[in-house]
């Protein structure tokens, strides 16, 4: 993953808002500008006009894989899988079963929910058709990848709006999952943090980056690493700025943690200091 450093998004109406709008239709060309600025839902009651939401895609774009085309397709050294779009959707290969939350079928059948139609036929694939990364670079300028990113690339919104209702998705997920001792301060911790434009983007920018942190594959040790982790995480900071500060901190001690508690073979020590920039931005 690449260094997040936290985005300013300005001017941000803090508003109540309702489901997320239908995306319809992914955009012809990346740079389209759409003919009016659409409300889309965002955590915590904030509204984002069309092009508030593009600016946090492609922000995210430009911190998962520093905006490149080919950053749209790409595959870790040391890792099972490859990471797809702009939020480095995981793809696991046929047999593969991780214990990270794969998401890039996940986003696949949100966009076909939403009736776009020019899916690449390779993405509608079950698994993730190279088994190795070794493969998957053999085929990197073949027609299927190339395909594929160029789709991507021009599918930046409809991205974003699955990023975001995977966020949107996130809070009621992490009150059914966390002990019932810890969901109210889960909840108020939640609220402070998207007081501010900054701890909005944070929170959707977070889920898509650790999940939700309710899945318990996607622990160490009994420990994760989530949302649901770091806003249990949290210490007692009044709202606003100031929560918007400690959530970050708390994700950065989060992921400090799995550090310490990942296997040695896995050297996620390697991780520490993009991790650290990304959480303290």
């Amino acid at each position: 993953m690449q260094v997040l450093r936290t985005v300013v998004l300005a001017a941000l109406p803090l508003t109540a808002c309702s489901q997320l709008p239908d995306p319809g239709r992914a955009p012809a060309g990346e740079r389209a500008a759409p003919p009016r600025e659409v409300p889309v839902a965002a955590p915590a009651g904030v509204n984002l006009t069309a092009s508030q939401k593009r600016a946090i895609g492609r922000k995210i774009w430009q911190n998962e894989s520093s905006g490149t085309i080919k950053g749209l397709t790409h595959w870790n050294e040391g890792e099972e899988f490859p990471s797809m779009g702009i939020g480095h959707f995981i793809w696991y290969p046929k047999g593969f079963n991780g214990r990270w939350t794969e998401t890039f079928p996940e986003f696949i059948r949100f966009a076909r929910a939403r009736g776009v139609g020019n899916i690449p036929a390779v993405a509608m694939l079950p698994d993730c058709p190279w088994n190795s990364r070794a493969a998957f670079y053999r085929d990197f300028e073949g027609e299927r990848l190339r395909g594929l990113r160029n789709w991507l690339a021009n599918s930046i919104d409809l991205q974003t709006d699955f990023i975001m209702f995977k966020s949107r998705a996130a809070l009621p997920e992490i009150m059914a999952a966390a002990p019932a001792a810890e969901r109210a301060r889960i909840k108020a911790n939640y609220e402070k943090v998207a007081t501010t434009p900054n701890g909005v983007y944070a929170l959707i920018d977070y889920v898509n980056f650790k999940g939700a942190g309710t899945n318990p594959r996607e622990q160490y040790k009994g420990q994760g690493w989530g949302l649901m982790w770091a806003l249990m995480e949290m210490r007692d900071v009044p709202a606003g700025a100031a929560a918007a500060t400690e959530f970050g901190r708390a994700t950065f001690r989060c992921l400090d943690r799995r550090i310490a508690n990942s296997p040695p073979a896995r050297g996620e020590k390697r991780w520490r200091e993009g991790w650290r920039n990304r959480c303290y931005g």
